[in-house]
């Protein structure tokens, strides 16, 4: 068992076939906290509103928290887009509180808010699917470019590049979450805080932005990931594996992932 003051995850989206459920369960296993933030999009609402799916291992998860509240944990459910619904009930309920935000004062002393981010997205995501095909479709459209044309010369079209294309819908989406973490950076500063920390767009990073210390959980649907705080303020940023018949802790794991530009602050 490996033990952490602190802990944030989010966009698990409970209720989604994507949801890697059963990785974050092991996680959960094989991990404790003295507080755990869920930072919004838990449950995925508006999925179960298109149609129910709610395997085992999604009601595994639940049982889990509520289990780790009973014996003494303290969770914060701050409330995503997703989940939103849940905004009605801000309160505490055992040992659970479910809060629209909330600030974390670290071991060292440094304050973070803690927000799920959505409040400064002016943009509906699926950033999950657009960083998946950023990642392993390049190249591959790239090879499509023949075919892709070979097709248009048939109907009588001039040349079109689908790989250059897609490579500028992506830099678009690098600048979104570029002028969405400078918002948040932003926002945060009415609060008098020394970071901030959210989820929401699927993109885990740590990074200085502005000055300010700049947090993102990442998910639980492609990425695997999870902040912790350890016993004396220092914050990692944890890529799990989410094939669900590998431990999530072990001697050789956790994986610290080398794609992220900071992984330890």
């Amino acid at each position: 068992m490996k033990h952490f003051r602190t802990g944030w995850i989010s966009d698990v989206h409970l209720g989604t076939r994507g949801s890697k459920a059963g990785a974050l369960l092991q996680f959960l296993k094989d991990a404790e906290f003295e507080t755990l933030y869920l930072v919004g999009d838990l449950i995925d609402i508006w999925a179960l509103r298109r149609g129910i799916y709610w395997p085992q291992d999604h009601n595994d998860v639940v049982q889990k928290l509520l289990r780790r509240a009973r014996k003494g944990t303290e969770i914060i459910y701050i409330v995503g887009n997703h989940d939103e619904f849940l905004s009605r009930f801000y309160g505490s309920y055992g040992g659970i509180s479910i809060q629209k935000n909330a600030v974390h004062l670290c071991a060292d002393g440094r304050r973070l808010l803690i927000i799920h981010g959505h409040e400064l997205d002016t943009v509906v995501q699926n950033m999950g699917w657009l960083a998946h095909l950023g990642d392993i479709g390049y190249t591959f459209l790239m090879r499509c470019n023949g075919l892709v044309n070979f097709g248009r010369r048939l109907f009588g079209k001039d040349y079109w590049s689908l790989s250059a294309y897609v490579k500028a819908e992506v830099k678009n989406v690098v600048s979104f979450i570029g002028h969405f973490e400078e918002a948040v950076v932003r926002y945060a500063r009415d609060f008098d805080v020394d970071g901030v920390l959210c989820g929401h767009i699927h993109t885990a990073a740590i990074r200085e932005v502005q000055g300010t210390t700049y947090y993102n959980t990442g998910d639980w649907v492609e990425s695997g990931t999870v902040i912790v705080e350890h016993f004396d303020g220092t914050m990692e940023l944890m890529k799990l594996p989410l094939e669900e018949e590998t431990p999530a802790i072990s001697g050789k794991t956790p994986v610290r992932s080398e794609d992220f530009e900071v992984a330890i602050h």
